[in-house]
């Protein structure tokens, strides 16, 4: 019997558990949309896409993989929310796309408050590392900030530039996280959108001056 590893037409139990595969994502989207991460259960998600309990784990591994489905997702959606790449920028058109990621992100998360927050929730048990594709995705999300850094420091190392970008979404994502959580400090979404334009802004100016100086 051949099925897609070796080219042939997948099997009728491929495509059932390709099928139910996507239920079950589906279910999950739904859930963890309407009511966040901590709410996920499995036996919802069985009744949900409307199969056994047991037969959840024919189709992923564990309640993990399943998430991390759902998370990459999020993350294509993110992607998407962004718009297409750009380049070609000079010091201002740098500085300017990097606050239009961040504002973007805002946006997102504002958006959609409780995938957003899953992408962070969720922690794989045992210190496991997430699957390569995973890593991946995230990595070339990254270098969306990593594009303007470049132009704005091209005598930085390409190392430097991928911790430099890290540490610019971090800063971003804690004004986010603490302007949006209600726990915290909540704040007008109009006062989050104008720290962030000062926060990025400065950090792109003393980026540009830095490299002016290393080069003189």
């Amino acid at each position: 019997m051949t099925g897609p590893a070796d080219g042939g037409k997948p099997t009728k139990a491929e495509a059932r558990r390709k099928a139910l595969r996507t239920a079950l994502v589906a279910a999950a989207e739904r859930r963890i949309a309407a009511d966040g991460l901590g709410a996920l259960r499995a036996r919802d998600l069985a009744a949900d896409a409307g199969c056994a309990l047991g037969a959840i784990y024919t189709a992923f591994p564990d309640l993990d993989a399943l998430i991390l489905a759902v998370n990459l997702r999020t993350l294509g959606l993110f992607e998407a929310a962004l718009g297409p790449e750009a380049d070609g920028f000079d010091a201002a058109g740098a500085a300017d796309e990097l606050v239009r990621l961040g504002q973007a992100y805002l946006a997102f998360a504002q958006g959609h408050a409780r995938r957003w927050r899953a992408l962070f929730q969720h922690q794989l048990a045992d210190g496991r590392r997430p699957p390569d594709g995973y890593v991946a995705e995230q990595a070339r999300l990254f270098r969306r900030i990593e594009a303007p850094l470049q132009a704005l420091r091209p005598d930085l190392p390409a190392l430097e530039r991928v911790l430099l970008a890290r540490s610019l979404f971090s800063a971003t994502h804690g004004i986010v996280m603490l302007g949006l959580d209600a726990r915290l400090m909540v704040l007008p979404v109009a006062v989050v959108r104008a720290q962030l334009d000062l926060l990025i802004r400065a950090m792109a100016s003393g980026l540009a001056n830095a490299g002016g100086a290393a080069a003189a």
